[in-house]
């Protein structure tokens, strides 16, 4: 199947349901796709394993995991190797054949604990049990409904599977969709989260404002007061990214403060002594590393202390560690892009301070048929060619989203009116800004809706990375009419030398006087070009098969996975 006849949009997944997703390449073997059924359309309902963490003593923690589906990956390879499945054997088959009332985990309903010996006995076709973050669980049933084949998923027989899992696809509601098979935990001490020692336990208000002088490198707070506000101070000890680092909520006197620094996410979450408005206020010293957030009380007065410590509270972990959190956002907008394709603008809350860094997504979530389901999205700003708000002014996200009428997704979100409401999760993903600091020629590859992510880039690179001599952009759709905001494309061509459009159509009019065809050898070396003294780099994002193909072509002309990057989707 060609990459044209994938569907390109951040949206839904299986093949026999006519939801057919676009992914992102991603770099690594084929080992990659063991779960790879499980990439979009795994649809879960809020009950799903509710009851099991009590009844199991598992620390709660809500799914998907913070893990970027759309993040950046070093090589940029594709592990997806899906096969054919039987009639009758679709995601929507599997959802109603798990729903049947059968026993799929040959226990008649006991969750048990499993040893690594029994997990490991467990690892045949017809007996296959693996281990997913802690959880066991019998795959046999879904052998026939995995689109990635038996052989793929026969590598996860008997042992645990959670990091091929995670290469590709952690933030998949997995729990949903296998939990009818679920046999039990793995007999197991889970790690300890990395707490940083709190200034004052009781959380009373601090002596001292002075920044820390340990060595130790985990982030500190400390908050101090005035008669109308309160405050809390970060120390981050080190720079702060001018891009944009944390992400503040406050809704209904509980405060939660995420700072993100490179693959570590440290928290502050806290219910508040007292009552307080319900706006907020974030100031960075970037180069000292201090983030202050200052918070007005409803009523004027001393507090005793900051409030109670609540889940996770100022605790330092893996940033792929920290599950999603959401926060309700009201669609402000819905503006028409093309035929199939708008800008939804959502509005955070009142009490929300959140930036979106470029090459950043969001996953947003809906509950559909009594399901949930969760896709990711890359936010575009307003216009391409209108100067972008600084991050302090932001207020709204706006997300140029593909519709499919037959998308369990996309379908509910054109549902919507304005003033619904869509819950929202944070920033995620792993692209830098950091190796563009050198660049003078930045080339970006885009199928589809693989623009989304590119449509920032080419304003940073146009706007505040002056080292960058020229923006290139290769763009490739189905029809002329696929073309996203190619007016506003040709508009910054014309008023900027330092960049280039180029449309590449595989279903062409005869009225098409453009590039035609698909992505190849020639092509690309026909718009690559390396300029001596100069120093390139190359993005990638559209449907796997694009990327993938794209990636490795891109490595046989010689571009290193030091000057790649491909989004992951």
């Amino acid at each position: 199947m060609s990459y044209e006849n994938q569907r390109d949009s951040e949206e839904e997944g299986d093949d026999d349901t006519g939801e057919r997703g676009k992914g992102r390449g991603h770099g690594g073997s084929s080992v990659t796709s063991i779960f790879n059924s499980l990439i979009a359309g795994f649809l879960r309902t809020w009950s799903c394993l509710r009851g099991v963490p009590n009844m199991l003593n598992i620390p709660s923690q809500s799914f998907p995991a913070a893990r970027s589906q759309q993040r950046v990956a070093a090589s940029g390879q594709s592990g997806r190797n899906k096969v054919a499945l039987k009639p009758g054997h679709s995601l929507m088959d599997w959802i109603r054949f798990s729903k049947s009332g059968k026993d799929l985990t040959g226990l008649r309903g006991r969750l048990i604990e499993v040893t690594k010996e029994e997990l490991q006995r467990h690892n045949t076709r017809n007996d296959c049990w693996t281990c997913i973050r802690g959880m066991v669980y019998n795959v046999s049933p879904y052998m026939d409904y995995h689109p990635g084949g038996e052989e793929e998923l026969m590598k996860a027989a008997g042992i645990d599977g959670t990091d091929l899992f995670d290469q590709v696809h952690r933030w998949v509601n997995y729990e949903s969709m296998l939990k009818e098979c679920l046999v039990g935990r793995m007999a197991t001490t889970a790690m300890k989260a990395i707490v940083p020692s709190s200034p004052q336990s009781s959380l009373a208000p601090p002596l001292s404002m002075a920044a820390p002088t340990e060595k130790d490198s985990r982030p500190r707070y400390d908050w101090f007061q005035t008669d109308a506000t309160v405050n809390l101070v970060v120390y981050a000890k080190r720079k702060i990214p001018s891009s944009g680092c944390t992400t503040v909520d406050l809704e209904a006197g509980v405060l939660r403060l995420e700072v993100v620094l490179g693959n570590m996410s440290y928290m502050i979450h806290l219910r508040l002594a007292d009552d307080v408005e319900g706006n907020v206020a974030v100031h960075n010293a970037l180069l000292v590393g201090k983030i202050q957030v200052s918070i007005r009380k409803q009523t004027k007065g001393k507090w005793s202390s900051l409030g109670l410590p609540l889940e996770l509270h100022n605790t330092f972990l893996r940033k792929k560690d920290r599950a999603l959190h959401y926060r309700d956002c009201v669609l402000v907008s819905k503006t028409e892009v093309n035929h199939n394709t708008h800008v939804f603008r959502l509005q955070l809350p009142r009490g929300t301070v959140m930036h979106v860094p470029v090459g950043k997504h969001v996953y947003l979530k809906a509950l559909t048929q009594g399901t949930e389901v969760v896709r990711p999205y890359t936010p575009v700003d307003q216009s391409l060619v209108a100067a972008p708000l600084p991050s302090s002014q932001e207020a709204d996200l706006y997300l140029m989203i593909k519709v499919y009428p037959d998308g369990v997704f996309t379908s509910h979100l054109s549902s919507l009116h304005v003033g619904d409401c869509l819950p929202v999760s944070g920033p995620e993903g792993t692209f830098s800004l950091r190796p563009l600091r050198d660049v003078t020629d930045l080339y970006l590859l885009a199928a589809g809706t693989g623009f989304t992510p590119m449509a920032r880039l080419i304003q940073l690179a146009l706007q505040d990375v002056d080292t960058i001599r020229k923006t290139k952009l290769l763009f490739l759709n189905r029809r002329e009419e696929d073309i996203l905001w190619r007016r506003e494309l040709d508009e910054l061509a014309a008023r900027s030398d330092r960049f280039q459009v180029d449309y590449v159509l595989s279903d062409p009019t005869d009225s098409w006087t453009g590039r035609t065809g698909r992505v190849d050898e020639s092509m690309l070396q026909d718009f690559l070009t390396r300029p001596d003294g100069s120093k390139c780099y190359v993005c990638v994002c559209g449907p796997a098969a694009f990327t993938e193909l794209t990636v490795g072509l891109l490595k046989q002309q010689g571009f290193s996975e030091d000057e790649l990057h491909a989004f992951q989707g």
